[in-house]
């Protein structure tokens, strides 16, 4: 990589809104890690909920537990090895810890995403080709009951 092209790239990483951007090219490895804003202590008064418990329950009962998992870099998501190819993934398949799951395409490389639990696709939340950023949800997953 030439200075100019790094200098461009981390003039794109900070007008996005990533926090944190990793890569390796021809042995050069690469981090750029925002440094975080300064947080203060606000006082503020607690909302008042009129929801009663027997309802609040129910709810409870209903909300299943859902696991996310999350774009390692920015770059184009692909579903599939290949257009012609079926995806690696869809709703309702279920998907073990390690199973490759889409392929993020950066800077011409294309790296395989690994679901990093083992459970049941309940959602894709990205359509095929399209751009995402870094911790950008990709998949909704039900893990499994161990």
């Amino acid at each position: 990589m030439k200075i100019e092209e790094i200098k461009e790239l981390v003039e794109f990483i900070l007008s996005k809104e990533v926090e944190e951007f990793e890569i390796e090219v021809e042995g050069l490895r690469l981090k750029l890690v925002k440094p975080k804003p300064e947080i203060r202590m606000v006082e503020s008064t607690p909302a008042i909920q009129t929801v009663s418990s027997e309802t609040s329950s129910t709810a409870e009962d209903k909300e299943e537990k859902v696991h996310f998992i999350t774009a390692p870099m920015i770059g184009t998501f692909y579903r599939a090895p290949d257009p012609s190819s079926p995806p690696f993934v869809k709703e309702g398949d279920h998907v073990n810890k390690g199973d490759v799951v889409c392929i993020i395409e950066a800077m011409k490389l294309m790296n395989e995403v690994e679901a990093d639990v083992s459970g049941t696709v309940k959602e894709v939340l990205v359509e095929n080709a399209q751009p995402v950023e870094f911790g950008q949800k990709l998949f909704a997953i039900i893990p499994d009951n161990d």
